[in-house]
C-alpha cells in the first residue's frame, strides 16, 4: 500500500469522516472534514455535487466542514451518503491531498512560500515597501521622494487589506449576492441612510476634535521647552502663561467637545443599528408567517430563530459597533496624511511605515485565531445541547442512576471549552502585545527621526511637537482593521442567510373565488387525490371520499395510512399533487387561504400551547371573546373542572408549551380552544388520545351536541372515539380506503375495521 510521507501526509484529513448531520425531506447536512479550511476542495465539491442528477442545491462550508445538499425525492441518505464519500475519496487521490488548507494557500498567480499562508505570500510586498521609503526617504526631507515612499507605504497596506479581505470573504464559505458587496451596506440601511450620514458625520467631527487635542497638547509641551508658540503669537497670544492658558482653555474645549460629539455619535450608530434590528426583523418574521409549511417543517426551528435573532443583531450591531471605527480611521488618514506631507514630509514615511506591517499582523493574527474561534464555538454548542438535552431528558437520566455519568460528560466537554478558550486567551494577548511593540517602535522612530530634523534645522520644532503623537492614533485604530473586516465579513454571511430564508416562497394565495362564510355548509369531498411527501412513498393515491354537512365522521386506520395527511390538505397546509379538494362544491385552491382557514377549526396531534396563561390559549384566535365565553367553551372540552382546581383558575400560567399541564390537560385546552372558534367546520386529529376513558365520554357527549349543524371530522387511532359517526373511513397503507361504513355496518363486515375493534376490545380474534 503507498503510504503519504512529509508535509501533505500531515495534511491530509481522514476522508472516510463523513457524518449526516441532520435529514429532513429534500435536505440533507453532512459533516466532511475533507473542505475544513479548504475552500477549493469546497468549491470543487459542490460543483460535483451540482452536476449530480437530483440534487438542486449544494454548499459546501470550509469553515465549520459542513456540507448542504438540497434535493428531489429521488435521493435517499444512503445515496448522498454514498456520492460523498466517493467524491471526497477522489478529491483525496487528486486534488485534496495538494490543496494545502486557508492557511497554507497562496495567492492566485503566487507560488506558495515556503512559510507558508498569508504570511509568506505578503512579506516580499513588506520588504520592497519599507525598503523603497527607507532608501527614498532616510534622512531627506525632499517632497517628491517622501510622496514617493508613502505611496510604498500605501500599496503595501492596500495589498495587505484587499488580499485579507478576499480571503476572508472565501473563507467565510458563504455566497454573495449578484450584486456588487459594497452596496451591502446601503441594501442593510434601506430607508435609514439619512441617519447613517448624520452618525458619520459626529464620527468624522469627533475623530477631528480629538486630533485636534492631540495638537494642543504639543504646542503646551513647545511653550514649556522654549517659551512661547509662534503660531500663537501670529494671533496675537504673547508670553508663555497667556499661551499656556490659551491652549489649556483649547484644550479643554477640545476635550469637551470631543466628549460630546462622541457621546451623540455613539447614540446615533446604536440607533441606526437598533432601526435596521427592528426593520429587518419584523420584515423578515413577517415572510416567515407567510412560507409555506413544507418549509417550516424542511427548516429547523432553531435555524429559523438563529436567523430572526443573532444574525439579524448582527447586522444591526455592525452599525452600532464597528461602523463608528470605520469612519474613524478613515477620518484619521485623511487628515493625518495630508498634514504630514504638507508639513513634515522628511519623517511621514516612518510615521506610516508600520501600517502595513500592524495591518498584516492584524489579518495573520484574526486568521489563525479564527480556527481556534471555530473550534470554541463548536465546543460551547455541544456543551449547550447536552446540556439542554440532560435538563429536558431528567426523569430519564434519574430513571437509569445516571447522574454521575452526566456529570462526567458535562464535565469532559467543559475542559474541552476551557481549554479551546485558552488557546483563543493566548493567541489574542500575543496579537494585543506585537501590536503594541509596532506602535511603540514607530512613535519611537518618528520622535528618533524627527528630533535629528529639528537639531540640524530642517524641521521647526513648533511644526514637529503637535504631530509626534498623532501616528499613534492611526496605528492604534488600524489594530482593529482585522476586526471591523471580521464583522463586516459576519455581517455579509448573516446578510446572506437573511436573504436565503426570505427567498423561500410565501404561500401562494392566487384565487379567482370568494367565500361567504355566512353560507359554509361544509360539505368536503376528495376527487382523485394524489399526494406524496418528498422522499417517500405516496401518502395518497387516487383517493376518493366524501364528507357530509353537518355530520360526523370518523377517519381511522394504521399509522402512516394518510389521515393526518387528509387534514393538512383540507387546512391547505399542502397541496394536492393531483385531484381536487372541494369545500361545498369550490376547489379550496381557488379559495383564498385566509378565509378558508377561517371556516375550519383545527385540533393537532401534539397540541401546541403558548407561554401564558390558560385563558389566553383559549381565547387565541378569538381575541374578543369575553370570559363567559372562554368559561363556556372550557366547559364543553371538559375542562373546566380541572381549571378552577387549580390556585389561580384561568389565570394560571402554564409555561413553554404548556409544561405544566399533562397531555391529556392541554389536548382539553386545544378543544376548548377550537370550539370557542365556532368555526362551521371542525377537524380532530387524536384530539383526545391523550385523556382518560372517562373524559373522553364525556367529550364524546359534549361532541354530539356541538357537532350539530356543523361539520365534524375525527381522526383517530382509538376507535371508541368514533363509534358514534355517522360515517367511518377505514385508511389502509398507500393511502387507499379499505372500508366505510357506520359502526354497526362494519363490525358486521367482518373486516379490517372488525379486526380493529377486537383487538382494542380485548376480544380474541380467530
Amino acid at each position: 500500500m503507498t503510504s503519504l510521507v512529509g508535509a501533505a501526509a500531515a495534511r491530509r484529513p481522514n476522508f472516510a469522516n463523513v457524518h449526516a448531520r441532520s435529514v429532513v425531506p429534500g435536505r440533507q447536512r453532512w459533516d466532511v472534514p475533507a473542505v475544513l479550511r479548504r475552500p477549493k476542495v469546497a468549491e470543487i465539491l459542490e460543483g460535483v455535487l451540482r452536476r449530480t442528477p437530483g440534487v438542486r442545491e449544494a454548499r459546501a462550508n470550509p469553515v465549520t466542514g459542513g456540507v448542504l445538499v438540497l434535493h428531489d425525492s429521488t435521493l435517499t441518505v444512503t445515496d448522498i451518503g454514498g456520492l460523498l464519500r466517493k467524491a471526497v475519496d477522489a478529491l483525496s487521490k487528486g486534488v485534496a491531498g495538494a490543496v494545502p488548507r486557508s492557511s497554507d494557500v497562496a495567492a492566485p498567480g503566487e507560488a506558495p512560500s515556503a512559510t507558508g499562508g498569508r504570511a509568506g505570500v505578503l512579506r516580499p510586498a513588506l520588504i520592497v515597501a519599507g525598503g523603497a521609503a527607507g532608501v527614498l526617504t532616510l534622512g531627506r526631507g525632499r517632497l517628491r521622494k517622501a510622496v514617493l515612499a508613502l505611496g510604498a507605504v500605501t500599496a503595501a497596506t492596500a495589498v495587505v487589506v484587499r488580499r485579507a479581505w478576499q480571503k476572508g470573504l472565501a473563507d467565510q464559505g458563504e455566497s454573495r449576492p449578484d450584486e456588487p458587496s459594497e452596496h451591502t451596506v446601503l441594501r442593510i440601511v434601506g430607508p435609514h441612510k439619512g441617519k447613517l450620514c448624520v452618525a458619520s458625520s459626529l464620527s468624522a467631527l469627533c475623530q477631528g476634535t480629538e486630533m485636534a487635542l492631540g495638537a494642543f497638547l504639543g504646542w503646551i509641551a513647545l511653550v514649556l521647552i522654549k517659551g512661547e508658540c509662534a503660531p500663537l503669537v501670529s494671533l496675537g497670544v504673547t508670553g508663555a502663561s497667556a499661551q499656556l492658558w490659551f491652549l489649556a482653555c483649547g484644550a479643554a474645549v477640545a476635550c469637551a467637545a470631543a466628549a460630546g460629539l462622541s457621546y451623540a455619535a455613539t447614540l446615533e450608530w446604536r440607533k441606526l443599528g437598533q432601526a435596521v434590528q427592528h426593520d429587518w426583523r419584523n420584515e423578515t418574521y413577517a415572510h416567515v408567517q407567510k412560507l409555506e409549511l413544507r418549509h417550516l417543517e424542511g427548516e429547523r426551528t432553531s435555524r429559523i430563530a438563529g436567523v430572526l435573532t443573532e444574525d439579524i443583531s448582527q447586522m444591526g450591531n455592525f452599525f452600532a459597533t464597528s461602523a463608528n471605527d470605520v469612519v474613524q480611521l478613515a477620518t484619521s488618514f485623511l487628515v493625518l496624511v495630508p498634514a504630514f506631507l504638507l508639513l513634515a514630509p522628511q519623517i511621514a514615511w516612518v510615521a506610516f511605515l508600520p501600517m502595513p506591517l500592524v495591518a498584516w499582523l492584524s489579518f495573520h493574527y484574526q486568521d489563525r485565531v479564527a480556527a481556534d474561534y471555530a473550534a470554541s464555538s463548536e465546543d460551547k454548542a455541544r456543551l449547550h445541547s447536552q446540556l439542554v438535552n440532560t435538563l429536558e431528558a431528567g426523569a430519564t437520566v434519574k430513571s437509569f442512576c445516571a447522574e454521575e455519568y452526566e456529570a462526567e460528560r458535562i464535565d469532559r466537554l467543559g475542559d474541552r471549552c476551557r481549554e479551546s478558550d485558552h488557546r483563543t486567551d493566548r493567541s489574542t494577548a500575543r496579537h494585543s502585545e506585537t501590536i503594541r511593540v509596532c506602535t511603540t517602535a514607530s512613535m519611537a522612530g518618528t520622535m528618533l527621526l524627527g528630533g535629528r530634523s529639528v537639531l540640524n534645522g530642517s524641521l521647526p520644532f513648533e511644526v514637529f511637537s503637535p504631530l509626534i503623537g498623532l501616528p499613534q492614533q492611526v496605528l492604534l485604530r488600524l489594530t482593529r482593521l482585522s476586526g471591523i473586516v471580521d464583522q463586516y465579513q459576519r455581517t455579509l454571511a448573516a446578510h446572506d442567510r437573511v436573504q436565503r430564508l426570505r427567498s423561500l416562497p410565501v404561500e401562494p394565495d392566487g384565487h379567482d373565488l370568494t367565500l361567504d362564510d355566512r353560507n359554509v355548509k361544509g360539505a368536503i369531498a376528495l376527487e382523485n387525490v394524489s399526494f406524496s411527501y418528498p422522499g417517500r412513498p405516496p401518502a395518497l393515491d387516487s383517493l376518493s371520499l366524501s364528507i357530509a354537512p353537518g355530520r360526523v365522521t370518523g377517519i381511522v386506520g394504521a399509522t402512516g395510512a394518510g389521515k393526518t395527511t387528509i387534514a393538512k390538505l383540507l387546512m391547505r397546509f399542502q397541496d394536492a399533487e393531483f385531484g381536487h379538494v372541494l369545500l361545498d362544491g369550490q376547489d379550496i385552491r381557488r379559495l383564498p387561504r385566509h378565509d378558508l382557514r377561517k371556516q375550519v377549526g383545527f385540533v393537532a396531534q401534539d397540541p401546541f400551547l403558548f407561554d401564558g396563561t390558560i385563558a389566553e390559549n383559549i381565547r387565541y384566535g378569538s381575541f374578543e371573546a369575553d370570559d363567559a365565553g372562554v368559561v363556556r367553551a372550557a366547559r364543553m372540552a371538559e375542562a373546566h373542572g380541572f381549571i378552577e382546581a387549580l390556585p389561580d383558575g384561568y389565570d394560571t400560567l402554564i409555561g413553554e408549551r404548556g409544561a405544566a399541564l399533562s397531555g391529556g390537560q392541554k389536548q382539553r385546552i386545544a378543544l376548548a380552544r377550537v370550539m370557542l372558534k365556532d368555526a362551521p367546520v371542525v377537524i380532530l386529529d387524536e384530539a383526545t388520545s391523550a385523556v382518560d376513558n372517562e373524559t373522553e365520554a364525556a367529550i364524546q357527549r359534549t361532541l354530539r351536541g356541538f357537532a350539530k349543524d356543523r361539520t365534524l371530522v375525527i381522526i383517530a387511532h382509538r376507535l371508541s372515539t368514533i363509534r358514534h359517526a355517522d360515517r367511518i373511513y377505514v385508511m389502509d397503507k398507500g393511502g387507499v380506503i379499505a372500508e366505510q361504513g357506520t359502526h354497526d355496518d362494519l363490525l358486521a363486515r367482518d373486516g379490517l375495521y372488525a379486526s380493529l375493534w377486537n383487538l382494542q376490545a380485548g376480544e380474541k380474534v380467530a
